[in-house]
């Protein structure tokens, strides 16, 4: 499986054997996208998530929900986001952990 990275950062992507994405990345992840075979995942940063929801680029949206309040932190969503989210599947998990998967929704 074909691993691609996208970073503000300057280092190498070479030792997790993934290949730099240094083009406009909306752009390289649009043709990904076109082509066939597997699904591309994204894991963690919530600021290429945000640029991924707002290109349309999500298909499929999966939330770990812990219940635990911090008060503060990054969001997910700004107050300049609108989505529409269809809820497609929810998976307990123990100790009130939920995965929920959201579609697009109608808009």
């Amino acid at each position: 499986m074909r691993s691609t990275t996208s970073t503000a950062a300057r280092a190498s992507a070479a030792w997790i054997g993934a290949h730099p994405e240094k083009a406009d990345v909306i752009a390289a992840l649009e043709a990904l996208k076109r082509q066939d075979g597997l699904p591309l995942l994204t894991y963690g940063s919530a600021t290429f998530v945000q640029t991924l929801l707002r290109h349309g680029l999500v298909d499929e949206l999966r939330l770990m929900i812990y219940p635990v309040v911090l008060g503060s932190g990054k969001r997910l969503f700004s107050g300049e986001d609108r989505l529409s989210l269809e809820l497609i599947e929810s998976r307990p998990f123990g100790q009130g952990v939920m995965l929920l998967t959201y579609g697009p929704g109608g808009r």
